[in-house]
């Protein structure tokens, strides 16, 4: 696997403002998980379906091969109610012995040089380099994988383009041409998906493998309040195109209200033929669309230069020790961290979920029967220079109102411009909150 990044990262380590809440039933901080020789560790994982059947597939097949170790799966909160669980854990020490957790910016607020153990041996040269960076603080690296990774791009349905005699663009202009047949023929050229809110940035987010194409620095001097979206004009053609789609009538009639859901549904029957969108969003056509998961592929965001088209890539979570691990408890879960990371670790992940796109271990071989979209991921992870991480996993500012500010830019209501200097302000409120200079 050949994840590439064009700049390595500069290391923030910011402060976090912990809430105040009431906690679920915790496994981490007693003394009773040892005895006789044997060991129990408690893993905190969110209670997502594809976390707990990894989670549970992971500690039942280390089991297998350590009988003398038992892993008790924990599950948490997902979203902002589960990030406040775990920062508030990390910083009453009541963290279980090993937990799950994002990578990129929200690993880098945990503070891991206080709060996390870190990892050496060996596996942690055979990570790959994108998943690395988005788990290392001041050189040291935290966590390996859990998951896989995912792609940001566009989903498209393959009958249709066939049917239409479309290939797959490589430059927007002829993504353009696309998206003009696709509507001339009566179909939804461009899904959108605002009722869910979150589904409008992956023209903005999809995109940063060509920003970074064409200003490699951006990552460092944004994160230095140096470079803005608004004025960088690599970084403001996300908003360009979130304009266009609307402006140029692609998008389907419901598509303020219409939910991610909707947009897997419209896909997988064909009566759209293009959404942007992340990659994991294949599990809702695996569960009620099972026929047609073959009929999905994906591609990058085709920037304006064939030769550097590619794809940006969501780095897998992370599993991590807290510093308040200890003893034959933290021997033990070095031992199972290092397992995950392992090709019988990452056999196990396979066989408990199905993969959604490529382990970020070397050696870690993907099953011959993955869905389309997942070959389609590998084309671009697996050939050099050819894929890039979401900016959250080199900076980590990532102001919270561009989901809200691109449904507005979406629908009508605010041009690209006032958009991208908007969410430069919400940037800026954010980077202010987390203590970093220059902002």
């Amino acid at each position: 696997m050949k994840l590439t990044n064009k700049r390595r990262p500069t290391a923030v380590v910011v402060g976090v403002a912990v809430a105040s809440l009431a906690l679920a039933a915790c496994g981490g901080g007693d003394d009773g998980g040892s005895s006789g020789g044997k060991v129990t560790l408690s893993f905190l994982v969110d209670n997502s379906e594809t976390s707990v059947a990894t989670a549970k597939g992971l500690a039942d097949a280390y089991h297998k091969k350590n009988p003398d170790v038992t892993i008790d799966v924990e599950q948490r909160p997902q979203g902002g109610d589960g990030d406040n669980v775990v920062k508030t854990r990390l910083s009453t020490g009541d963290m279980t012995d090993i937990f799950m957790y994002n990578s990129g910016s929200l690993f880098q607020a945990l503070n891991p040089k206080q709060t996390m153990v870190p990892l050496e041996g060996d596996y942690v040269d055979t990570l790959a380099d994108a998943f690395k960076q988005s788990v290392t603080a001041d050189d040291k690296v935290y966590g390996v994988p859990f998951g896989t990774f995912m792609g940001g791009g566009v989903l498209y349905n393959i009958p249709a383009y066939k049917e239409l005699g479309l290939e797959v663009p490589k430059t927007w202009s002829q993504f353009e041409e696309n998206s003009d047949k696709i509507k001339a023929a009566g179909k939804t050229a461009v899904i959108q998906t605002y009722g869910d809110t979150w589904t409008s940035q992956l023209l903005v987010l999809g995109d940063y493998h060509n920003v970074a194409e064409q200003e490699p620095d951006f990552a460092d001097d944004y994160t230095a309040g140096k470079a803005k979206f608004a004025d960088t004009p690599a970084a403001l053609t996300g908003f360009e195109h979130t304009q266009e789609v609307h402006d140029k009538g692609w998008v389907n009639e419901d598509f303020q209200s219409a939910k991610n859901a909707d947009g897997m549904r419209m896909l997988a029957q064909g009566d759209g033929v293009q959404y942007p969108m992340l990659t994991f969003a294949m599990a809702e056509v695996a569960a009620n669309y099972p026929d047609q998961l073959n009929d999905i592929g994906f591609f990058g965001i085709p920037g304006d230069d064939e030769s550097t088209n590619g794809a940006t890539v969501w780095s897998p979570g992370g599993i991590y020790i807290p510093a308040t691990t200890e003893g034959d408890k933290l021997k033990a879960a070095q031992d199972f961290v290092a397992y995950a990371a392992s090709p019988d670790g990452c056999q196990a992940q396979i066989e408990a979920t199905p993969p959604q796109g490529p382990m970020g271990v070397t050696g870690c071989d993907l099953p011959a029967d993955v869905t389309q979209v997942v070959k389609d991921i590998q084309t671009y992870t697996e050939k050099d220079g050819a894929s890039t991480p979401a900016l959250e996993f080199l900076s980590p500012i990532k102001g919270p109102a561009l989901e809200q500010i691109l449904v507005e830019v979406g629908s009508g209501i605010r041009d690209a411009k006032s958009g991208a200097a908007l969410y430069d302000e919400d940037a800026k409120k954010q980077a202010q909150q987390l203590g970093i200079e220059g902002w």
